[in-house]
């Protein structure tokens, strides 16, 4: 008899984590958007209006950058939260 699956070959676990990872994203953008408006809101005080060019410059450094690490980091708890790590260590 097989074993039931475990960790992300199970359906609701698999589920449920990427509700999770989902749910981290969520926070995540949030987090880049605050970070992006501070962002800007710094350099406009400094430099004085911004030109286009250097706000799609900001969107994309800082704001892209807080988006993949919490992508990256979503992931890693995804995959240690769930078994997954561990699957990989069990060889036949």
């Amino acid at each position: 008899m097989q074993p039931p699956p475990s960790g992300l070959d199970d359906p609701d676990q698999a589920a449920f984590a990427w509700a999770r990872f989902r749910l981290i994203m969520a926070w995540m953008t949030l987090a880049a958007a605050i970070a992006v408006a501070l962002a800007m809101m710094a350099l406009a005080h400094v430099y004085g209006p911004l030109n286009w060019v250097t706000m799609l410059g900001v969107i994309g450094g800082i704001g892209g950058t807080v988006m993949l690490t919490g992508a990256l980091m979503g992931l890693v708890f995804l995959s240690s939260g769930t078994g997954h790590d561990e699957d990989v260590d069990r060889r036949p």
